[in-house]
């Protein structure tokens, strides 16, 4: 089995995706049915666990949007689990140095290329052992994308692209606010520039680059100057604008109906 996800990344097609936040395998796959090319499910910030991934990866197994998971943290114990439950694509957070993102490519692969341990046969991504290759397969289908999401991360941005096994860079715009000085504000014109700026450096280095927005206009211009992976929106802030509109709508409620331009939690 292939990984059309990264087939079209490294390939140059661009994939507009959904973040998933909910942590909710029934809203999965209601968000499954709106035909986006990619879901991230969510590990670092929503309150999912290795079990809730595996409910999500199995309620979207019958869509088109292919699933990626994005772990708590770097760490190679909980990528060989989240392989393991059916993961083919894994966002890594917080990625700021070459070594970092060569630990996280050895953790994704089998040896003698990785060292991600060998325990398939018992496990759902190789359909607990129908899928008789998926040993000699399983390193070819695999996708690493490493989120570059502080000042220190941009400054390492060429050497991180370098790495062998790294599929995609992914710049975080909330956290590289933070670290820039603008907490709160990724709208903030220096944040955006050195957005665009590492878009354009992490696709001349032949890898592809990716981000998240919650701004239609933001999403169209990443996309056109060369993100290949975008996220566009969030369920979480969708159903709480929808939910608080409606509820404005007939004099209920206090709560704002959208966020600040520019703002968002990654």
């Amino acid at each position: 089995m292939s990984n059309p996800f990264k087939t079209a990344i490294t390939s140059g097609q661009q994939q507009v995706g959904l973040w998933l936040s909910l942590a909710d395998p029934y809203a999965t796959e209601l968000c499954a049915t709106a035909g986006f090319e990619w879901m991230l499910i969510d590990g670092e910030h929503a309150p999912n666990d290795v079990r809730s991934m595996l409910h999500a990866l199995q309620a979207c197994a019958a869509y088109g949007s292919h699933p990626v998971v994005r772990v708590v943290q770097g760490e190679t114990a909980l990528i060989k689990q989240v392989l393991d439950i059916g993961a083919k694509t894994i966002l890594v957070p917080m990625v700021d140095t070459a070594e970092q993102a060569a630990t996280m490519a050895r953790a994704m692969r089998y040896p003698p290329q990785g060292n991600r341990g060998v325990g398939s046969a018992v496990a759902r991504v190789s359909q607990w052992g129908a899928r008789s290759n998926y040993l000699n397969e399983a390193n070819d289908e695999v996708c690493l994308l490493v989120q570059a999401e502080t000042a220190t991360a941009l400054d390492n941005l060429e050497a991180i692209c370098a790495v062998d096994g790294v599929d995609g860079v992914f710049i975080g715009p909330a956290d590289l606010a933070a670290s820039m000085g603008h907490r709160g504000n990724p709208g903030h014109p220096d944040v955006q520039a050195a957005i665009d700026g590492a878009i354009r450096r992490i696709t001349a280095c032949g890898k592809a680059a990716g981000t998240l927005t919650s701004d239609v206009n933001a999403g169209r211009h990443y996309l056109d100057i060369g993100a290949r992976f975008v996220a566009v929106g969030i369920d979480t802030s969708l159903l709480a604008q929808a939910t608080r509109k409606l509820a404005r709508e007939f004099g209920l409620g206090t709560a704002p109906v959208a966020p600040a331009k520019g703002s968002g939690p990654y």
